[in-house]
């Protein structure tokens, strides 16, 4: 059973305080930052889900933009005209139709390993690009656009409504944390050691017993269904979907938001996504090539903090900063193995 206690005082206090942060700040910032925030955390979400893959599957998959457009489409697509969409009803709708694709891609995909895994998947991804792209299904290379954000009625009372955006932000806060929440206990459970031993070393675990197939596919499904949850809120918070948001191009942006952020940890491609958009918006401000500045600053990072920003951090608060991470301690090992003859 883990608890608090594996946490480190310092990062118990870090926590704290970003937890604090995050609550404060919509009633003290300009609604522009507050809706910049927002979207940050988004994209913190779509940068965690794809973690579970990569990280601690050893999946580098570059279709997950795939999972996050489609979720806002199935939103645009049910939004009626000018009236708002039923959030009950169109985000799990969203979410399934997400961890759905998932499940079919992985399927296929998961037959291959290497580079012929990332390959198929961005096959894949570009299929449902050009899908939307090339189709009049919803607006073709146009994109649609949803008038009204979803919304919770119950006998015409509004219960919540999202256009306002510090609503619209704990919205997304909260989401954040539940799944921050699920993606710990998944990684910490037998079956995030189980995960873990195949990624590190998938013949000894083929040999432990371990069903390899189904291990992967349920972490890309749930991995696909998370980057769901993110589409679904970038789609309510834009107002507008596009191709674009299922492109290659995507995929790899949050590719890099993990690799800054950290591999080996469930917060860390919160923070590398943070610290993207962040320095994104800093950039723009001041210089006209920023982009080349980015891209500098990227490879000094990668350089310098192989591990991802959350090094800094380890180096401060030792190597247990972050118990949400799969460093496997000596009874994970029993526990995979339970999973393996389970």
């Amino acid at each position: 059973m883990h608890n608090l206690k594996e946490f480190r005082l310092p990062t118990l206090l870090v926590m704290g305080a970003c937890l604090a942060v995050a609550i404060v700040l919509p009633f003290v910032a300009p609604v522009y930052y507050v809706q910049f925030c927002a979207k940050a955390l988004i994209m913190g979400m779509l940068a965690m889900a794809l973690n579970l893959a990569v990280g601690h599957g050893g999946l580098v998959s570059l279709c997950h933009a795939a999972f996050f457009g489609l979720a806002g489409y199935v939103l645009a697509l049910m939004s009626p005209g000018y009236d708002a969409a039923s959030l009950l009803l169109s985000f799990p709708l969203a979410v399934a139709a997400s961890t759905a694709m998932a499940l079919v891609i992985g399927a296929l995909a998961l037959r291959t390993r290497g580079i012929y895994f990332i390959m198929v998947t961005l096959a894949f991804g570009e299929m449902l690009f050009f899908f939307f792209h090339d189709t009049r299904v919803a607006g073709g290379s146009d994109g649609i656009s949803i008038n009204v954000r979803p919304e919770i009625a119950i006998g015409g009372r509004q219960l919540l409504d999202l256009d306002k955006p510090v609503v619209f932000y704990f919205v997304v806060l909260t989401c954040l944390i539940a799944v921050m929440a699920l993606l710990t206990m998944i990684v910490r459970s037998p079956f995030g050691h189980a995960l873990a031993a195949a990624r590190d070393n998938e013949r000894r675990a083929r040999s432990l017993g371990f069903p390899i197939f189904r291990l992967r596919l349920t972490a890309f499904a749930v991995s696909g269904a998370l980057a769901g949850v993110a589409g679904y809120l970038a789609a309510a918070q834009f107002g507008f979907v596009a191709p674009q948001m299922l492109g290659w191009h995507q995929s790899a942006t949050v590719l890099v938001m993990v690799l800054i952020g950290g591999l080996r940890s469930v917060t860390g491609p919160l923070v590398g996504a943070l610290v993207l958009i962040g320095l994104e918006e800093v950039l723009k401000a001041h210089l006209e090539h920023w982009k080349l500045a980015e891209g500098l600053i990227i490879i000094a990072i990668v350089v310098l903090l192989p591990n991802g920003v959350q090094q800094i951090w380890s180096m401060i608060a030792g190597p247990a900063f972050d118990a949400s991470s799969d460093r496997r301690r000596p009874e994970a090992k029993s526990s995979a193995v339970e999973v393996g003859h389970g």
